[in-house]
Order: C-alpha cells, then structure tokens, then sequence
C-alpha cells in the first residue's frame, strides 16, 4: 500500500459504529473486524472520497508520525478484502 494510491471500503463491507472504533464485516466472506481505533475508522470512512491514501490520512486527523501504522492496518484490511483498490470497486 502506497501513500498515492486510491481505495475504497469494498462494497459488500458495512462499518457499525462502536464506542472503541467500528465493527467491519464483510457479507461476502463473512469476516469480521474490529477496528479499535476511531482515527483508523475515520480513515477509513474517508477512503472513498479521499484523492488518495495521504489524503485520508490528513482528512482523519493522523499524524504522519503515525501513518506507517496505519498503512500496516490498511494492508491487512486490503489482505481481508474489506478495502480494495478504487478502480476494482468501480469495476
């Protein structure tokens, strides 16, 4: 996962708000995910409308002390297939 590139929340993933983050879960494969973490649910959210990672990143408030982090928790939702690629959401 690069800062440039562009993802989305898969479309077939639904985000229920939870007081530590959100549950993720994934009606396809049927996983679920806790995101225990606000700031990461936020970037998350932002995904979708963001230009690219980086921008997510700044739109949720990390710190970019903090983004390499994130860029781990993202690729293991990437690896989950609760986020995808923007072009393979569109597709």
């Amino acid at each position: 996962m690069h800062l440039d590139e562009q993802w989305a929340l898969a479309p077939s993933v639904a985000l229920r708000p939870e007081p530590f983050g959100a549950l993720a879960y994934h009606f396809g494969n049927r996983k679920l995910i806790f995101l225990k973490r606000p700031e990461l649910v936020a970037v998350v959210r932002a995904l979708g409308e963001a230009d690219d990672v980086r921008a997510a990143l700044v739109a949720a408030g990390v710190p970019e002390a903090g983004w390499p982090s994130y860029l781990a928790a993202l690729e293991g939702l990437a690896a989950s297939d609760m986020i995808r690629a923007r072009q393979e959401v569109a597709a």
